[in-house]
């Protein structure tokens, strides 16, 4: 029951973000990082990107978050696995600590990248 709960709170994330358009200023908040130092942190984007995939707009959403849009595919892989795994009735591990530790050092660099000079294009 667990991955598929997990799949309605996202269905129906992906649902209100949809309705609400997060590329109006303040439509769903602030990003406190932003706004403490001026610059976009690894997330900013994500709802956007979510919008824009929503209306099938796959260009627009990598312009919005690319390491979010990016990630998707992995994801949706990791989730496919825990179905397959609950369904089968076989023990459910969490990913591995690696591939979690190279998630999140992926994760700073590109938040790094994205406010230097050569990463610019990446900021949303």
């Amino acid at each position: 029951m667990a991955p598929l709960g997990l799949a309605a709170v996202i269905a129906a994330a992906s649902v209100a973000l949809h309705v609400r358009d997060p590329h109006e200023q303040g439509s769903w908040g602030f990003c406190p990082f932003l706004a403490l130092t001026g610059h976009p942190c690894p997330g900013c984007g994500g709802l956007r990107a979510v919008n824009d995939l929503s209306h099938g707009d796959l260009v627009a959403a990598a312009s919005s978050n690319l390491y979010f849009v990016a990630s998707i595919p992995l994801l949706a892989f990791g989730w496919l696995v825990w179905v397959r795994r609950a369904w089968a009735g076989e023990q459910v591990r969490g990913p591995s600590p690696r591939l979690v530790v190279v998630a999140l050092v992926l994760l700073v660099a590109f938040g790094i990248l994205r406010v230097t000079p050569w990463g610019a294009w990446l900021a949303p």
